[in-house]
């Protein structure tokens, strides 16, 4: 295990080369993140509730899909697109390693280092805007909320290894991974709760892995999930995971056999 620690550690100094690029992408996400914080802290006043949700409970949602986005979403995997159609993939096929722990392991640095700015930002943020948030305390929801986070973070992982494989089959990889996280972004809730919307489109929502990506694990966190819906979600997380795991596989196995090293 200590060459895939030490893909973590590279992957660390790697971001920390390329600081100005990285420093753009944190900035992005802070003035997206103010523009909702400030967008639900005037629609909905202090005292009064929306959509079942007051203005603490709100402004925590939005305030946790920042820590959420930098667990769950920060990927490593559009690299694998480009490794296929460079030719660049042969190099880590010749290596002594398993490549899905090695692209896993590249993912675990670049969600380390967006996690801590993350952090960093957040507590500028308590600091200068002393925001309303809700705290949870009650240990079972804590602990159910790492355990859905935990899973949300590997079926992603799964979904995004799939969209790098993509270059076995086109060059083109970018198109599918783009029309993929502007639905992400819609269809997780990472800019307001699913359950603002109406029953017939939440109950859609439901039903697709999407929900369980972000949505799910914060709204455990607020304690607005039944423990049998807890228990519920948790084993559809499973299924996701376990789906995209092996169509990962099998995906990756049909690929190789495509693979020219063109390029090279």
């Amino acid at each position: 295990m200590k060459k895939y620690f030490r893909v973590v550690k590279n992957t660390w100094e790697e971001i920390l080369t390329y600081r100005l690029s990285f420093i753009m992408w944190r900035v992005r996400t802070v003035v997206l993140l103010l523009s909702i914080y400030f967008l639900w802290y005037s629609v909905l006043p202090k005292n009064a509730t929306l959509f079942g949700y007051s203005q603490s409970m709100m402004l925590t949602y939005i305030l946790g899909t920042s820590i959420m986005l930098a667990i769950v979403s920060s990927t490593r995997t559009y690299e694998i697109g480009e490794e296929i159609n460079r030719g660049n993939l042969t190099n880590d096929l010749l290596r002594p390693i398993n490549y899905l722990l090695y692209k896993f392991a590249r993912e675990v640095g670049d969600k380390a280092m967006n996690i801590s700015f993350s952090v960093i930002e957040l507590a500028i943020l308590f600091f200068l805007l002393k925001p309303p948030i809700f705290l949870q305390t009650d240990l079972i929801f804590i602990f159910f909320f790492l355990i859905s986070t935990i899973l949300a973070v590997f079926v992603l992982f799964f979904i995004n290894f799939l969209l790098g494989l993509v270059g076995f089959w086109s060059p083109e990889y970018w198109a599918p991974r783009f029309i993929f996280w502007m639905i992400f972004g819609f269809f997780a809730g990472s800019y307001f709760p699913l359950d603002i919307l109406p029953e017939t489109i939440y109950n859609l929502f439901h039903a697709l892995p999407f929900y369980y990506l972000l949505y799910f694990p914060l709204k455990i966190y607020l304690g607005n999930v039944s423990l049998p819906e807890i228990y519920q979600g948790i084993i559809i997380s499973l299924f996701w995971l376990f789906a995209f795991y092996f169509l990962a596989n099998l995906v990756w196995k049909r690929g190789l056999r495509m693979y020219t090293a063109a390029g090279r």
